[in-house]
């Protein structure tokens, strides 16, 4: 079958990339219609008490969205019409100040100090707003805007959800410079690895359709989260780079067998897609393993960048192909050389001292894995955004002047008698942090009759046979501190009513720590696991994917550990990324070198003899592979402003190096070393593979040819040819043919 696809393709190459193009149309379409999440929390698992509370705020509460507006050194009139103002803002449900949320029939000396205190610092005084939408919705977003379209220079919005805008408006500015310093870099990389100046152009053309291809089809997920779509395309780029590598340097081999480069192409098609097909499977299964993280945003990460390589792979399988052939002439053209340099001398080195350096390999897990395991990890997602932020700038505002860092949003029955809803106030009040409280009942308690409270405040405090508490914190959400704190209030709530659940911002963070420390530990062992099976199969061996996954592991654990060493925070999603990332991507520098070596040893090579083939043979490619990579994640961490953003991508660029380091300067030496346990634990490791008896390309049927142009075949050759055009008429030659055919039945590389 791939004989005869392989076939067609070359015969077609202007049809084949025009079809690529126009599919071009219903993926921009689908790019434009997948919806971005901005809101990292709402990844979290459902079962959750903190989630099933969120639920409880979209629906009956409706405040899921709610956001704090400081006014400073403003007069009364102003915020009273400020508010009416706000309150005529689409998608805004509510604006509630201390006026209208006890109603402005009482008295200020009636009001509880601790509203008192909650709403008025000094010269600034605060309001709630409230809006339609979830927190991270378009409308909500919207919304948001329009608020700070009507207010002053003397206001300051905070909230989660206007650290969500500005992280979309952001990330929003930033993509495109992502995408193009991505590309530039990739170019120079290339530019110096390969021997043509036309063909980096012509990989990236190929992988271009292959991202646009990926993010259009994530229209069938839905959404996909702002991470994603920042680090997606640059990943796919780098990591299906080698497949393309692959493909025209086995085109160059097949052109000195074949006098027509359309049947070279065909060849390479085909020996590509066997190779490509199973070397693809342990970078897919590394993405894949994100896919059983409870935090459903590996699930998204894992599905677009397991699809991307797999589109990755179709690309260069059908399309490249067809762009090589039609831009052939240009390639060869302009050609240079490259500035790789030999590596001969390396692996000589490397090879005289393979105990010493075997060795060195081993200590080197020590400080690694204990670097690894103690590097900082934060989690507050507004630490990874720029401090000048409006937002940032009016969340500090907010927890200076209102000693206001967290709002805890409880929920509890309705039906709570009084007496119990002020033990549960009294004892709030008495937990270390808690600044105020605020609730229905305790507005009852001071005497306020029950008709001068507004309906919109009831109706924000009481629903569907649930009450709402709001408890506020001076101790920043996802720290210790607010955990105890956590620990303390559930215990008092769980003594009056096991049913309620405490939601917010801390809440979330807490069970945020919590899923992703135990996610990172199941989607590692899960990804090694898969990775360790695909290559036992691959090498039918037990010992060799030991050997690799140890090997490929050591480089994550040193890339992971040099945060530990220079004292940088990373960010809590970045461990567990890296980890199936560079496990998955970068395991094929050590699968390419092995399966060289290997090849070379059924040739009845001695084990020196033949990891020095294997090493010199793999070298470039790796350097080629791992410098695109580096390059094209390393230019994001130059311009990205979030901190989330950059921190992957300098992970991914230095974790891409520090495997081909690994892979090119230690590989060798353990291949080396462990090449008899290998030959004792692997089945037929240095027995030749039976080579089937080739068979020819298939030929299209005869065409009319024009008048004066028949084609000559030799005698005894019963393919027909293929008409050509006018001017390019020459006689097939049988020779070729036989001179492959011997080839294929001889071990390769035997000459």
């Amino acid at each position: 079958m791939i004989e005869k696809i392989a076939h067609k393709l070359t015969r077609k190459p202007k049809l084949v990339a025009a079809i690529a193009l126009l599919m071009l149309i219903p993926s921009i379409i689908g790019y434009a219609a997948t919806r971005i999440n901005y809101d990292i929390l709402s990844y979290l698992p459902q079962d959750l008490p903190s989630s099933q509370g969120e639920q409880l705020l979209e629906e009956p509460f409706k405040m899921a969205a709610t956001s704090m507006l400081i006014v400073e050194g403003m007069p009364a009139g102003y915020t009273n019409k400020l508010i009416q103002d706000i309150k005529d803002v689409p998608g805004v449900s509510s604006a509630v100040w201390l006026s209208n949320l006890v109603g402005i029939q009482v008295p200020v000396e009636m009001i509880p100090a601790d509203l008192r205190e909650m709403f008025f610092s000094g010269q600034a005084t605060m309001m709630l707003i409230q809006y339609d939408h979830p927190g991270a919705s378009d409308e909500t977003m919207e919304a948001i805007q329009q608020v700070r379209n009507v207010c002053n220079e003397r206001c300051f919005l905070a909230g989660f959800s206007v650290v969500i805008k500005d992280t979309r408006d952001v990330m929003d500015g930033e993509l495109p410079i992502f995408v193009g310093l991505a590309i530039l870099l990739a170019l120079v990389a290339m530019s110096v690895t390969l021997e043509s100046t036309v063909l980096p152009f012509v990989y990236l053309a190929s992988i271009g359709l292959a991202v646009v291809y990926n993010f259009g089809s994530n229209v069938f997920l839905g959404q996909i989260s702002y991470i994603t779509k920042a680090i997606a395309a640059v990943l796919q780029l780098g990591v299906t780079m080698d497949y393309s590598i692959f493909l025209y340097h086995r085109y160059e081999e097949e052109r000195e067998h074949y006098d027509d480069k359309r049947d070279a192409m065909a060849q390479a098609i085909i020996a590509a897609f066997r190779s490509l097909s199973g070397s693809s499977l342990t970078t897919i299964a590394g993405f894949l393993a994100l896919c059983f993280m409870r935090l459903t945003l590996g699930r998204d990460i894992g599905i677009v960048m397991a699809k991307g390589v797999v589109l990755g792979v179709a690309t260069v399988i059908l399309v490249l192909p067809s762009l090589v052939l039609i831009f052939d002439k240009q390639i060869g053209k302009h050609k240079h050389k490259t500035l790789i340099p030999s590596f001969d001398k390396v692996n000589s080195f490397i090879l005289r001292y393979r105990i010493p350096l075997v060795v060195l390999t081993v200590l080197l897990f020590f400080p690694a894995v204990y670097a690894q395991r103690h590097a900082d990890i934060y989690y507050k997602l507004d630490e990874s955004l720029p401090r000048d932020l409006p937002s940032i700038v009016s969340n500090e505002k907010l927890k200076d002047d209102f000693d206001m860092a967290t709002s805890h949003f409880v929920v509890l029955r309705d039906d709570l008698s009084a007496a119990d809803m002020r033990e549960i106030e009294r004892r709030m009040e008495e937990v270390p942090g808690i600044t105020s409280v605020v609730s229905y009942h305790k507005m009852l308690g001071t005497g306020i009759p029950d008709f001068f409270i507004p309906k919109d405040v009831k109706d924000m405090l009481r629903q569907g046979g649930w009450q709402l508490m709001m408890v506020n914190s001076s101790y920043a959400p996802a720290t210790d501190e607010v955990a105890g704190q956590l620990d303390a209030m559930n215990e008092i709530l769980h003594s009056y009513d096991p049913s309620s659940m405490i939601t917010g911002e801390g809440a979330m963070y807490r069970d945020l720590i919590d899923t992703s420390s135990v996610d990172f530990q199941v989607t590692n062992y899960i990804s090694i696991a898969a990775i360790f099976l695909i290559i036992a199969v691959v090498f039918k061996s037990v010992t060799v994917p030991l050997v690799l996954v140890a090997t490929i592991e050591l480089a994550i654990f040193i890339n992971q550990g040099c945060c530990y060493f220079l004292g940088t925070e990373i960010p809590f999603i970045a461990p567990t990324i890296i980890s199936c990332v560079q496990l998955g991507a970068t395991v094929d520098y050590a699968i390419l070198m092995t399966s060289r070596f290997q090849e070379e040893l059924k040739k009845g090579l001695d084990r020196k003899e033949a990891i020095r083939i294997a090493a010199s043979s793999s070298d470039a490619s790796i350097v080629t592979s791992a410098l695109v990579l580096f390059c094209a994640t390393l230019g994001v961490s130059f311009v990205s402003s979030i901190d989330l953003i950059g921190a992957i991508c300098v992970m991914l660029s230095r974790g891409a190096l520090i495997s081909a380091l690994v892979s090119i300067f230690l590989m060798p030496a353990i291949l080396l070393v462990c090449e008899p346990v290998f030959n004792k634990t692997s089945w037929r490791w240095k027995t030749p593979d039976p080579v089937p008896t080739a068979e020819p390309l298939p030929a299209p049927a005869a065409e009319a040819l024009p008048a004066g142009e028949t084609e000559a075949l030799p005698a005894g050759d019963a393919q027909p040819a293929e008409a050509l055009p006018e001017g390019e008429a020459k006689a097939v030659r049988k020779k070729p043919r036989k001179k492959h055919a011997a080839r294929e039945r001889t071990p390769a590389g035997v000459k």
